[in-house]
């Protein structure tokens, strides 16, 4: 979702990049916080709760590598940041760590001098809109206003879309997802297209979530996941093997509950080197010998961030589907531990 390519400001962050990668890791420790770039606000991805503090899927992986660096899942500033403006303060070195719905591309990876550290959720562009419009299929909007978020591969995606089906639309430009909501409530636009877990999170926060229907086509590949500036292979190996941690902790049957105990009572030795019980791989990473039983212990392994902000059992009501382990038919999986 909010996926910007527009080349000028690819090239200016591709610029700004090199100038910032070196030594993130030693510059996080001695400012003793991380500074996470996140979405502005996206329910059950990262928005903040009643109480002003952040919460959500993405944000739990900012906790993780925090947890992971210090010790201490509190130890981030969270920075929200846009469609136009993530790519800047990644570059820009404003931030450390991109945790904010957005998509791998070959232009961002290539061109934008940034990488991809994994994938945290396999997603696809979708459409919402009014039951009441009497519409099943994406392919039946033909003439319909849309409301599209400005320099994104959503907007392009759409345009491929609509001229492949050989249909029209009229688009009504956005910002951010808050004013998407608020544009498409308002019946400024037919239908809001977004990613299809965006559109899941703003349903759930409309007061008749009922009133509104996800169409079934899925017109892209968006494969979401965090990023970090390129040329510092350091940084981008802490933060890499964090994801990995919560992914190969929910494989191999590790939550925040049990941690504590496996650690000290595993026969399993590929959990032993994992949770820092033998082993060096947390000093192969300049972090603790705990680096990853502090992050799975801190917001719990891969399934359970994603059953509690995310999942079937909450509003926003996400099946695993493509997001469940290998093992279980899903493309989760983690290189091995050793």
């Amino acid at each position: 979702m909010n996926k910007s390519v527009f080349f000028g400001a690819l090239t200016v962050a591709g610029v700004l990049a090199g100038a910032s990668a070196a030594a993130t890791l030693d510059d996080v420790k001695a400012r003793g916080k991380l500074n996470c770039g996140v979405t502005t606000g996206l329910v059950g991805f990262a928005a903040p709760n009643a109480n002003g503090e952040w919460e959500g899927f993405d944000v739990a992986v900012c906790r993780a590598v925090a947890a992971a660096v210090f010790g201490d899942p509190t130890a981030v500033e969270f920075i929200p940041t846009t469609g136009k403006t993530r790519f800047t303060a990644l570059a820009s070195g404003e931030i450390d760590f991109l945790a904010r719905n957005t998509t791998w591309t070959f232009s961002r990876d290539v061109d934008l001098k940034f990488d991809f550290i994994g994938v945290n959720y396999y997603d696809g562009q979708g459409f919402m809109v009014p039951k009441s419009l009497g519409v099943s299929s994406a392919k039946d909007l033909d003439g319909a206003t849309v409301c599209i978020q400005t320099g994104t591969t959503t907007e392009l995606n759409l345009a491929d879309f609509f001229r492949s089906n050989n249909i029209s639309y009229e688009p009504v430009p956005i910002e951010t997802n808050a004013e998407g909501q608020q544009q498409y409530l308002a019946g400024a636009c037919d239908t809001y297209t977004t990613d299809a877990s965006g559109l899941a999170s703003t349903r759930a926060t409309f007061e008749n979530p009922g009133d509104h229907v996800i169409l079934p086509e899925i017109i892209s590949k968006e494969p979401l996941g965090p990023v970090v500036r390129h040329g510092d292979n350091d940084w981008g190996d802490v933060t890499r093997w964090v994801l990995y941690a919560l992914i190969a902790a929910e494989e191999l049957g590790v939550t925040s509950a049990n941690v504590e105990e496996m650690s000290m009572n595993t026969t399993n030795p590929e959990v032993a080197r994992l949770l820092g019980s033998e082993g060096t791989l947390g000093e192969m990473l300049g972090l603790e010998a705990n680096w990853a039983k502090n992050a799975i212990a801190s917001q719990g392994n891969y399934g359970e961030i994603f059953a509690k902000n995310i999942g079937e059992e909450t509003p926003i009501g996400l099946a695993r589907g493509l997001n469940a382990q290998w093992t279980d038919g899903g493309l989760m999986y983690a290189p091995p531990f050793r």
